[in-house]
């Protein structure tokens, strides 16, 4: 990965977290790794356990944000959800998966959009 879509990917999950907190969410772990993948930022919304992908872009060329998560990412994510559970508490949780989408300003890399959807895996 290139150090520029690093700065990208720090700034939007950045954004993504200080949107979190200012919404009551309390932020647990951010990029939690796995054998299966990882996980962008761990948060508690009440006693709800919600696993949080954040998606970053500069643009659109290559699309919006929200259209790069796969159907294999959403699977990988569910696995490294579950190992974080079996991990920290012995045993899976009721818990939801949410996906953050931000654009940010291709030069500034100040924050343009950001959209949160809750709920992207059934």
């Amino acid at each position: 990965m290139t150090r520029r879509r690093q700065q990208v990917g720090r700034a939007g999950e950045e954004a993504a977290r200080s949107y979190l907190q200012r919404r009551g969410y309390r932020v647990a772990e951010a990029n939690f790794r796995s054998p299966y993948g990882e996980i962008d930022l761990i948060a508690y919304q009440g006693s709800t356990l919600v696993f949080i992908e954040v998606r970053t872009r500069t643009g659109s060329s290559f699309g919006i944000p929200a259209e790069s998560v796969t159907p294999e990412k959403l699977n990988r994510l569910k696995k490294t959800a579950r190992f974080y559970m079996q991990s920290r508490f012995g045993r899976e949780l009721a818990c939801r998966f949410d996906l953050i989408a931000v654009l940010m300003d291709r030069k500034s890399m100040a924050l343009n959009s950001l959209r949160h959807y809750r709920g992207i895996i059934g």
